[in-house]
């Protein structure tokens, strides 16, 4: 089972009426700490595993068969073959870098590891981590600074060769 951008939502509406001042969750791939500011504002960090998605022949044939969807944040990529896609866990906005005017998280050509932070998904204004979940070299970064993704979108590809870089 997944957390979505409803049970976030869900989640967020049950605290916001507890009268607590802390929260710690944790599931496999979701690490969220609450806590309440002086003035009874949530603060946060979360930390999210996006789950690799290896993509095979099957599915890239099967996925250029149908035409994309090019709302925004819904477009359909060509897939790359023997690439990990890195797809966002929740909607929201994407951020490269952890603020304005700061170096993006990764680069097409960095090496990075399962748990190496590749952005920031901002949902329900709570700014959560994702990491790479898999290990290889960022092959390409398909979504622009402060764009849009839905749940499920592609953020990047990664390259999981030894040595591989991106065909």
């Amino acid at each position: 089972m997944s957390l979505t951008g409803e049970d976030v939502q869900d989640i967020l509406r049950i605290i916001d009426d507890m009268e607590v001042d802390r929260l710690h969750l944790r599931t496999g791939r979701f690490e969220l700490f609450l806590s309440r500011d002086d003035a009874g504002e949530w603060t946060q960090s979360a930390r999210t595993t996006a789950e690799p998605v290896l993509v095979d022949d099957h599915e890239r044939r099967s996925r250029s068969a149908h035409s994309g969807d090019t709302a925004q944040g819904k477009r359909t990529l060509p897939a790359r073959e023997g690439l990990t896609e890195v797809r966002t866990p929740l909607p929201g906005a994407f951020y490269r870098s952890p603020k304005p005017g700061a170096p993006p998280f990764v680069e097409t050509g960095d090496e990075v590891t399962e748990t190496t932070v590749i952005g920031i998904v901002e949902t329900m204004k709570l700014m959560n981590s994702v990491c790479a979940g898999a290990a290889g070299t960022v092959a390409e970064i398909c979504l622009s600074d402060g764009e849009f993704a839905e749940q499920g979108a592609v953020l990047m590809f990664i390259d999981t060769r030894a040595g591989g870089t991106a065909p």
